[in-house]
């Protein structure tokens, strides 16, 4: 008789015991990591031709220090703005950054991933790029991207958790549900994240996608986690359906950026174009906020983010500047 399916990305630590077992903390790169968690979306791969995006053309290309600039002036947070986050955990503001500045970081962004990552890799990664790279320093610590967070938050000052570079290239499959809570071990709901998409992103391409409604994790936070497969996934998608819940999933235009709370229960579909979909991600928590007790395997390497912090301690360290 067989025994249990094994996921072949998991060290000997983190696959011991039962499959929702993530108790123990990750012992392997951010890379490995993020491997090993888009081998838990499930369904077959689509199949079918790549198609072409639309045509776009951003020019002209701005100049690094414009880019900077741009991304100093602040960005003004309507009420409804506001309230449309409180609701729905998520809101997409149109015109947070130029079609030229994008083009800008999307190059940067590829040059870091050709230097760091195997190209063979389907879904890339690469984080803490600002620690070393001005262009995407003043983009993860800019007043704009920050005052917005602050903003949407409800709070005076915001911390950077860390960036994250994210290339899905063509063919590369679905990313599953899930909801940040579960994921980053900040002992808070006061956080959120920044997806900044940088290129038009149609729905072929893999946009991220929102499960309707501040509230909506609650139907899947009993759903139980598989280390191993693709179940949790799953059970999410079918939980959906049977409750009806709503899903924003429309595309992108040039200089949208969507911003989810920690709740926000969120998947992205395969890449069925020709171009790889990049994005650059950053993620922020209110000043004060704490590590939670225990961190998990599913909080990735998160010392490599806050480094000297202990559970349960306060997350400011130097990689965790105030932003904005």
């Amino acid at each position: 008789m067989a025994g249990p399916t094994v996921n072949p990305h998991l060290s000997a630590a983190t696959a011991a015991g039962a499959a929702s077992d993530v108790a123990v903390e990750w012992d392997r790169g951010n890379d490995q990591w993020w491997d090993w968690y888009m081998s838990l979306a499930d369904g077959p791969a689509p199949e079918g031709p790549l198609v072409d995006p639309p045509p776009h053309d951003p020019r002209p290309l701005p100049s690094d220090d414009a880019v900077a600039a741009e991304l100093a002036e602040p960005y003004p947070v309507t009420d409804a703005q506001v309230a449309a986050f409180r609701a729905e955990s998520f809101v997409k503001l149109p015109g947070v950054l130029t079609p030229g500045a994008l083009e800008r970081l999307r190059a940067r962004l590829r040059a870091l991933l050709d230097a760091a990552v195997d190209p063979a890799v389907g879904f890339q990664s690469l984080e803490m790029m600002w620690l070393d790279d001005p262009l995407v320093r003043a983009a993860v610590l800019s007043p704009r991207i920050g005052g917005i967070s602050a903003a949407l938050l409800g709070v005076e000052r915001v911390r950077l958790y860390h960036d994250n570079g994210l290339s899905k290239e063509p063919g590369a499959g679905r990313t599953p549900w899930h909801y940040d809570a579960h994921h980053f071990p900040l002992d808070s709901p006061d956080v959120l994240t920044a997806w900044i998409p940088l290129q038009p992103t149609p729905r072929e391409m893999g946009p991220l996608a929102f499960a309707r409604g501040a509230e909506t994790w609650r139907a899947v936070e009993h759903v139980e986690f598989d280390k191993h497969g693709t179940s949790y996934d799953r059970g999410v998608s079918e939980t959906f359906r049977e409750r009806g819940v709503e899903v924003e999933d429309g595309p992108f235009a040039a200089g949208e950026v969507s911003f989810h709370a920690a709740h926000c229960v969120h998947t992205a579909g395969a890449n069925r174009t020709t171009v790889p979909r990049m994005v650059l991600a950053t993620t922020y928590f209110a000043d004060g906020v704490r590590v939670v007790p225990a961190p998990t395997m599913v909080s990735g390497d998160w010392r490599t983010f806050l480094p000297g912090a202990t559970p349960g301690g306060p997350a400011a360290t130097p990689r965790n500047p105030i932003v904005g």
